[in-house]
């Protein structure tokens, strides 16, 4: 959970939201490092969507970005998240 809502990981996919409801974000995580020389990943490159769940089952990407880190792309997940489940 974050801020309220499901956050699903897998492999290096991030669900953020309910997915029942009209709007989910993915993130992909594009690229990422070791950390302190130790087994521990950061990711570097991270890839946001936010996408709308239509009624015939299918999502349609409403907005994009990629960002350099998975807690900025955290930070703006949850803000368009918060905006589009608003404007419902």
């Amino acid at each position: 959970m974050y801020k309220g809502k499901p956050l699903v990981r897998f492999d290096n996919l991030i669900f953020y939201g309910n997915l029942t409801e009209r709007f989910v974000i993915m993130m992909q995580v594009l690229e990422d490092e070791t950390y302190d020389n130790s087994d521990v990943k950061k990711a570097t490159k991270v890839a946001v969507q936010l996408q709308r769940n239509t009624d015939d089952k299918k999502t349609e990407i409403v907005r994009e970005t990629v960002k350099g880190s998975l807690y900025q792309a955290i930070e703006i997940a949850s803000v368009w998240l918060e905006r589009a489940l608003k404007e419902v």
